[in-house]
């Protein structure tokens, strides 16, 4: 009969320390393979956030661009309507009968040459707001082609950091997802919150001359002894990553150093002297 796999919460806690402290070895050597692409990840997703922004920059510039010519069209189509009642109105004033029909024409004549001279000056106004778009919409697509140039050499520069390292990492990972079903949920958990609240990423540490190897803080003597027993997972009271001995992390420490004391002098009498 096959022997029931033991479950997480039923092993002895050394057996779960001991699993935990080489769950983060795993996720530390994971960490050093991420670190290997430095800031590259985050570079090229700025590199990315900025193109996008000036896609949409260069499609407002071509939106504005495109209403504003369109307007310069309106106006000059205005013009052109103007123009041809004005020469007809000039050909009727040669045939006016009477001072009225002068008066209206003179009027009419009078409101065309402005609506030309509004309208070209429209013109002029929506010809410099071209000018603006149009120069906008250049630096834009200057500036986008420098960004996708720099976008696609450091995505090249993170496709071959990440080609060289894929194959260990997903071992790694792995190793860690298997490692992480020997472990108790709510241990596994404190675990990986006190790791992600750490800034070196150790949630479980060995103690270290008395001392915490994370916060290097003195650890009360009945408090190491409780470490070593390996009853019952103890935590730091200062920073609160999980404590465990040496020798449990395969680490050997060397023997604190023993002090000699001084010989005694003694004291020599007369007689050994003048001897």
């Amino acid at each position: 009969m096959a022997k029931k796999k033991e479950s997480p919460a039923e092993m002895p806690v050394e057996e779960r320390l001991k699993n935990l402290y080489q769950l983060q070895i795993i996720l530390t050597e994971i960490d050093r393979i991420r670190t290997l692409r430095g800031e590259l990840p985050l570079e090229v997703e700025d590199l990315e956030d900025t193109i996008e922004g000036l896609k949409t920059r260069m499609g407002k510039a071509e939106g504005e661009l495109a209403e504003v010519r369109a307007r310069i069209n309106d106006y000059r189509g205005k013009i052109d309507v103007a123009n041809s009642q004005l020469a007809t109105y000039r050909e009727q004033m040669d045939n006016v009968r009477n001072n009225r029909e002068y008066d209206l024409l003179n009027k009419e004549i009078e409101f065309q040459t402005l609506e030309v001279e509004l309208c070209n000056k429209r013109i002029r106004e929506a010809q410099v707001l071209e000018k603006e778009s149009q120069a906008v919409l250049d630096k834009s697509k200057a500036d986008l082609e420098g960004r996708q140039q720099d976008l696609e050499v450091k995505k090249n520069e993170l496709d071959e950091i990440i080609a060289e390292t894929k194959s260990d990492e997903e071992k790694l990972r792995e190793k860690a997802k298997n490692l992480e079903t020997t472990i108790e949920p709510r241990l596994l958990q404190s675990f990986k919150r006190i790791r992600k609240n750490s800034r070196n990423g150790l949630g479980i540490v060995y103690v270290q001359r008395d001392a915490c190897g994370g916060c290097f803080a003195k650890i009360p003597p009945q408090r190491q002894l409780d470490v070593r027993m390996r009853k019952k997972v103890i935590v730091c009271e200062y920073c609160g990553r999980i404590l465990i001995d040496p020798e449990l992390a395969g680490v050997k420490q060397d023997a604190p150093a023993v002090e000699e004391k001084p010989k005694r002098r003694t004291r020599r009498t007369k007689k050994e002297e003048e001897d």
